[in-house]
């Protein structure tokens, strides 16, 4: 466990690094998350002690969510002030999100019709 602990962590001091020094207006946790997983799918595998450090902070997430909501009554006014704006760009980056998956999906659906034609015609 200590392992996956130090594997997050190093992660995450990376993605910090990486947006301070290029100045990155991303968060740099989201930095590391993105290269951690690029590691994973690039090794093939989630290594023993990350696996039970992630399901043992999994087991607490609820807890980990306090902060936000402790955030988001901190920010109230701004979030009034700001609610429309907020629910447009909520609204329009869900419906992109699902357009694109739906994209996705079917392109990979119809390739995947063609590839078992493909094998048909060829038996």
């Amino acid at each position: 466990m200590l392992l996956g602990l130090t594997l997050l962590l190093g992660f995450q001091l990376l993605g910090e690094v990486i947006a301070r020094l290029f100045g990155l207006p991303l968060p740099g946790p989201v930095i590391g998350l993105a290269l951690l997983f690029a590691t994973l799918i690039a090794g093939g595998r989630v290594p023993t002690g990350l696996r039970t450090a992630a399901e043992g902070l999994l087991r607490y997430l609820a807890l980990l969510l306090i902060p936000a909501g402790v955030g988001i009554l901190l920010h109230l006014p701004r979030l009034q002030t700001d609610a429309v704006a907020i629910t447009a760009a909520l609204v329009v980056s869900t419906g992109v999100a699902l357009a694109v998956t739906a994209a996705l999906f079917q392109w990979r659906w119809l390739r995947r019709g063609r590839a078992g034609r493909a094998e048909d015609d060829g038996d």
